[in-house]
């Protein structure tokens, strides 16, 4: 089932700002609990990961008020990324399907930036993201094994 959610980058504190949401919202994290960067494959395309940068949270997520996923992961300047206010928040779309995922994909990024071409993920999605062009910042999840 088609769904939105809000996801959120921080440099390195997600699981503190999660700890902190869940103090207040209650509940679990969903889906596994937090996934770290180093359950990620390794990839003979992406250079070894930094020793610090393993335990970091690579996704969460917790339900809040009426159903709504607040999800997050760090974003290291080790893993070339700059965390500034503004780029911070993303709005995930979950469509139903993979031909919606990219309809939606192309008709929002026209005009703006592709920060991530649609692509097969090792998560098993199918996933990319871009900035529209009044500087909205959108994911692009669909689940294949649905």
């Amino acid at each position: 089932m088609a769904s939105v959610s809000t996801y959120l980058n921080f440099p390195r504190n997600t699981e503190e700002v999660f700890n902190f949401y869940k103090s207040v919202f209650g509940g679990e994290f969903g889906g596994d609990g937090i996934s770290r960067f180093g359950d990620i494959p390794p990839s003979d395309d992406m250079p070894p990961m930094a020793e610090e940068d393993k335990n970091l949270v690579m996704h969460v997520e917790l339900t809040i008020l009426g159903g709504h996923k607040l999800m997050a992961t760090d974003a290291p300047e080790t893993m070339g990324f700059q965390v500034i206010k503004g780029n911070n928040v993303y709005i995930n779309l979950e469509p139903d399907s993979r031909e919606e995922t990219k309809q939606l994909f192309d008709a929002l990024s026209e005009g703006g930036v592709v920060t991530m071409e649609l692509q097969d993920m090792f998560w098993g999605a199918y996933y990319g993201s871009c900035t529209d062009k009044y500087g909205i910042n959108w994911m692009f999840n669909f689940a294949q094994n649905q």
